[in-house]
């Protein structure tokens, strides 16, 4: 049961007015129950109230027409649909006159993407003449391509940190060898922190990858702690292109130190695990058992007549994407150096052609995803029309259209790590992604089950790390068009995990506090018929309208919302 806080705030020397007693019912014509709750909250939500009447059904269907038209191609990531798209987002805050919040300053945040393929003929292993198959045995577990042949060493986790008395490697010569560890590139020993260690000399310590470079190791076999996902995650891309960031792809090849792993990686199959240590004083399942728990066991060296020979061959082209940013600068001298963020991808999984993951129907092969997330994307354009228009709130309001979201949120773990504002700076994110349809009241069709209806819309992670914001969320809506908030899927452990689903995730790791707008998986989503004929733009209009005020109440609120919950562990791994 969640613990209802009751939050005074304090504003232009007035506290927050009482709510309202029966006015805003969800049912009631927009236009009325703003009325109603401007009269009965008085001058701190009238304003806010006033101002969302400039978001209308017209307005936002027009745009929808744009965005989810067949020219866009389903506006896969990347392609030129997408970039079509980002060009009409662009020329619309150019024409609102927000400030641009991209690279040299323009709207756009640019991205180079690389699609890499292994090249299956030429990646291949095999252990003292027995050979094993690329895709069903092991995958390559870095961007690098090479071959290494040698006599194997196994070395626990691999670390080497001086001033904890850790070191991986006492009796175990690595030259020459190929390094079995236990974790990933840069996973830390059990019980030790980043932190602590970028506060020690760079002598002080050595990760797995420097270390196996500069004492003359011929290759690496990783056996990562989360080694299931790992190798399912590898086996998705077996066979086929992906593309990646490539700023990513880079970081991955260095370790925390900065050392360039130019080494080339395999991760095994647990059945290859077992045949590497078949014969040896520990087996393969207990070598993967330890790996998983993070307690590796101690380091030693295998049978000197065992040698592992493998090669991983990789084949790479890259491409341009951009993710999109607008600023509302804020009015207060010291608080509009602080942003209420408000995101959405614009992205989508283009069409048959593009290979993005669209599926044909009845003859049609674009994906146009008037949903998912057209409905989020012309959203964010009426809000920051609204914005630009009416009076500029205390800080800065910062609109992000995140691309390659249904790529792995490529566009929001990009704008994270590389912010274009200080993240820091960043107070809150109201995440929107499908808030365009209604299960209809006739419709018996399983796939609707967990469709919200006409007034309703699932609010995810509102209260994760801020209680603050969430109370706040439930009593702007409350106040406001008292849509029904249906809170499903912030249950513990939800079997659908919508929590890492959209781009709200990346967000909240950096400890923002955020708001997840939804409105559930029905029969179109990822399909050609997702179509803007089928959006409910009654509703479209009032959820847009409710998440306009809350971002206005955040953004003119004397203080940031606190921060009063460290995020989960179970809550940090997609």
């Amino acid at each position: 049961m969640r613990r209802l806080l009751l939050i005074v705030i304090i504003a232009a020397g007035a506290s927050w007015p009482p709510l309202p007693s029966a006015g805003a019912r969800a049912g009631d014509d927009s236009q009325a129950a703003a009325a109603t709750a401007a009269a009965a909250t008085g001058a701190t939500l009238a304003p806010a109230i006033k101002e969302a009447e400039r978001i209308t059904q017209a307005g936002l269907k027009e745009d929808l027409l744009v965005v989810a038209d067949d020219r866009m191609g389903g506006r896969d990531t990347p392609s030129p649909g997408l970039d079509a798209a980002a060009k009409f987002i662009a020329d619309r805050l150019a024409k609102l006159k927000l400030h641009p919040g991209g690279d040299d300053g323009t709207y756009f945040q640019n991205v180079t993407l690389r699609s890499t393929q292994v090249d299956t003929a030429r990646t291949r292993a095999d252990l003292s003449g027995r050979q094993f198959r690329y895709g069903s045995d092991f995958i390559p577990s870095s961007y690098v391509s090479g071959e290494a042949s040698a006599p194997l060493v196994y070395v626990g986790h691999g670390w080497v940190v001086k001033p904890k008395n850790i070191n991986a490697y006492e009796g175990l010569d690595v030259r020459d060898k190929i390094m079995i560890v236990a974790g990933s590139s840069s996973a830390l020993p059990k019980g030790l922190t980043l932190e602590e260690v970028r506060t020690m000399k760079a002598s002080d310590w050595e990760s797995p990858v420097s270390y196996a470079q500069r004492n003359g190791a011929r290759g690496l076999v990783f056996v990562p702690r989360d080694f299931d996902r790992a190798w399912r995650r590898g086996l998705r891309s077996v066979g086929r292109s992906s593309y990646q960031v490539e700023r990513f792809i880079d970081e991955e090849r260095t370790d925390n130190k900065g050392f360039d792993n130019s080494l080339p990686s395999i991760l095994p199959s647990a059945a290859m695990l077992d045949a590497i240590f078949a014969g040896e004083p520990r087996k393969g399942e207990e070598i993967l058992r330890a790996s998983v728990a993070g307690e590796p066991l101690k380091g030693f060296a295998l049978d000197a007549s065992k040698r592992l020979s493998f090669s991983t061959q990789l084949q790479s082209t890259t491409a341009k994407t951009q993710n999109v940013v607008g600023i509302v600068e804020g009015s207060d001298r010291e608080l509009r150096k602080e942003y209420v963020a408000v995101s959405a991808h614009y992205d989508h999984v283009g069409s048959e052609a593009s290979g993005g993951g669209c599926r044909p129907k009845d003859g049609d092969t674009i994906c146009n995803g008037a949903d998912d997330d057209g409905s989020g994307t012309v959203a964010l354009l009426s809000m920051a029309a609204a914005f630009s228009e009416g009076r500029r709130p205390r800080r800065s309001v910062l609109f992000i259209w995140h691309m390659g979201e249904e790529k792995g949120l490529m566009g929001s773990e990009y704008f994270t790590k590389y912010p274009t504002v200080p993240i820091e700076k960043i107070v809150a994110l109201l995440n929107i992604d499908m808030i365009g349809r209604s299960r209809p009241a006739a419709n018996e069709d399983v796939r609707n089950k967990m469709l919200t209806g006409p007034d309703e819309i699932y609010v995810v992670g509102s209260r994760v790390l801020s209680t603050e914001l969430g109370e706040l969320n439930d009593r702007v809506n409350r106040s406001y068009l008292n849509l029904k908030y249906n809170y499903h899927y912030d249950k513990p452990n939800d079997p659908e995990q919508l929590w890492t689903r959209s781009d709200h995730f990346n967000y909240a790791l950096q400890g923002i506090p955020i708001v997840f707008f939804f409105d559930g998986v029905h029969e179109d989503y990822h399909k050609p018929s997702d179509t803007p004929e089928k959006i409910d733009y009654r509703k479209l209009e009032r959820v847009t309208r409710t998440i306009f005020v809350l971002a206005s109440e955040v953004a003119n609120a004397p203080r940031r919302p606190v921060v009063d919950k460290d995020l989960p562990d179970d809550m940090k791994e997609r």
